[in-house]
């Protein structure tokens, strides 16, 4: 690590510290020409992937987008906000663990459904209905007739 004082590429570690949620690692580093002190904070580099929407276009993946829809499907249902962030996190974890550099919109809106499917029957209607815009009737009849 090169100081930030004086640019010597040669510190050393006096502490080290884990954050209590265990979330990043605290260093206290002293610069061997120098000897002034500074911090260093480790987190891990999470790369989650870009997706890709129907017409095309790309945009960085935002969790809070993911949430802000699960909330509002399962707006007035008895899920608790537990079940909900447990949810949240398997697709983060499904994602992560996919290790793929972009994903389709539709497959991120498949792995929300299946989530909100096994949280509450109606919000994951409600979802279904908006995210696959259906054409007529029949169509929702059928995600019906299937759960």
């Amino acid at each position: 690590m090169k100081c930030p004082f004086c640019s010597h590429a040669e510190t050393q570690v006096v502490d080290t510290r884990i954050s209590e949620d265990g979330d990043f690692v605290r260093r206290r580093r002293q610069c061997g020409a120098c000897d002034k002190r500074f911090t260093t904070y480790e987190r891990p580099d999470l790369s989650f992937p870009v997706v890709v929407k129907k017409d095309g276009s790309r945009a960085d993946f935002d969790m809070r987008k993911i949430r802000a829809s699960m909330m509002l499907a399962l707006r007035k249902r008895p899920v608790g906000i537990q079940l909900i962030e447990a949810a949240l996190l398997r697709i983060e974890q499904q994602l992560l663990a996919s290790a793929q550099r972009e994903i389709d919109s539709s497959k991120l809106g498949e792995l929300v459904m299946r989530e909100l499917r096994k949280l509450d029957k109606v919000a994951y209607v409600r979802f279904a209905s908006v995210y696959r815009s259906f054409e007529d009737v029949e169509e929702f009849r059928q995600l019906l007739q299937d759960i």
